[in-house]
């Protein structure tokens, strides 16, 4: 099944070194049919916006935050942009590869699923080796995440998501920061969706080289999942 449109949301907040690379190594994939992408410049200060507008790529809209409002904001106003019966979320510093796209969409071009996660924790492709912190708080959320929704998820603090374009657009999502991903995944498990996971590759950063999660990001993932555990 060929897709319509494939609508790839961008968060971006100062990532004018990887921003031009991420856009164009898109643009070389094969998505399934036409698609759009949409980079939601969050406030930044070195010009990602600008670069974003002179990568050549006809696909390209730039929305312009005028202030860093965090990760969920951008995600947000991003998917409120979309048309594509699917929608990517994918991050603009190269941490996750834009080759593994066609592998994730996968699963919804064969009507299977209505969500899939990439995970980094269930084998097979290139992996850097984890900040040990990082690596045990995302198994732990993992973890509760499976108690809370009685699932199976290897790796829910992925960044590397893509949903049918009507469920995504129909959720009523209000987390601005790094809570986006606990918050989107219990809503979408709250409806009883098909979610599927593929193995993806992981070049993740240091912090020295512009890692932006902290430790505070998990406590408010850990409220996120017990408050939309709760809350209808």
């Amino acid at each position: 099944m060929a897709f319509d449109l494939v609508s790839i949301v961008v968060p971006a907040y100062n990532e004018a070194r990887t921003i031009q690379q991420v856009l164009r190594r898109v643009a070389e994939e094969d998505l399934g049919g036409p698609y759009e992408i949409i980079v939601v410049d969050d406030g930044s200060t070195d010009g990602t916006a600008d670069l974003a507008e002179q990568a050549g790529i006809d696909a390209v809209q730039v929305v312009r935050q005028p202030v860093n409002r965090g990760k969920g904001a951008a995600v947000r106003t991003g998917i409120a942009q979309t048309r594509g019966d699917v929608v990517v979320i994918q991050d603009a510093d190269l941490e996750y590869d834009p080759a593994d796209l066609p592998r994730l969409l996968d699963p919804l071009r064969r009507g299977v699923a209505d969500a899939v996660y990439g995970t980094r924790l269930r084998g097979g492709e290139p992996q850097r080796a984890h900040l040990f912190w990082h690596y045990a708080g995302n198994r732990f959320l993992s973890l509760l995440t499976n108690v809370l929704f009685n699932t199976t998820i290897s790796d829910m603090e992925v960044g590397y998501k893509a949903f049918r374009g009507d469920l995504i657009r129909s959720l009523e999502l209000r987390s601005d920061d790094f809570a986006f991903e606990a918050e989107v995944t219990a809503k979408i498990l709250r409806r009883g969706v098909r979610l599927y996971e593929v193995p993806i590759s992981y070049y993740g950063r240091t912090y020295a080289e512009g890692k932006k999660i902290t430790w505070r990001d998990g406590v408010l993932a850990i409220a996120a999942l017990v408050r939309y555990r709760i809350l209808r």
